[in-house]
């Protein structure tokens, strides 16, 4: 599933059918460890308040993001926003084990990216976990340009990195 370019093709998941709906939150709960348990009434609030949600057409990698004048109540979404004028925050992108390595979160950034670029937010966002450690996660966004701005602790198990990218505008 790739475009003429050669960069995955992407579908809006706030206006895809049920069945992608449903294979975005199997993939998510293949990985709640690492993102967090999704359910139905969640993932329909969620992209309620998204500003962007590319996925894979098969629903095998997708990603939300909201900008700062989102309704949306998580309390790593709120740190930024109480440090940050104008940005594009991601909450959260899944990449099934078959897909990894083949450019495809790459491809799912970069519609952020753009996404942000395009609309003057000047900066996307997100965080990683640093407690428990996720290296692959850390290494893919060092790749891209993202850098440490602060930490938050949810316990003595749960500490996570804030990072962001400038964009610029245009």
């Amino acid at each position: 599933m790739t475009a003429r370019d050669g960069r995955p093709e992407l579908v809006d998941l706030r206006s895809a059918g049920p069945a992608r709906r449903e294979a975005v939150l199997a993939l998510n709960a293949r990985h709640e460890v690492e993102t967090s348990r999704l359910d139905a009434a969640r993932l329909e609030a969620m992209l309620a308040a998204a500003c962007l949600a590319p996925a894979r057409a098969d629903g095998a990698a997708f990603l939300i993001a909201f900008d700062e004048r989102a309704d949306y109540d998580s309390s790593n979404f709120a740190w930024f926003r109480a440090r940050l004028d104008r940005f594009v925050y991601v909450d959260r992108v899944v990449v099934s084990e078959a897909l990894r390595g083949r450019g495809v979160a790459r491809a799912l950034y970069g519609a952020v990216i753009d996404h942000a670029r395009i609309t003057g937010r000047g900066r996307v966002a997100c965080e990683v976990n640093a407690v428990p450690p996720n290296p692959a996660s850390d290494a893919f966004h060092a790749a891209l340009g993202f850098r440490e701005i602060g930490r938050g602790a949810f316990g003595p198990d749960k500490v996570v990195r804030y990072l962001v990218r400038e964009v610029g505008a245009g």
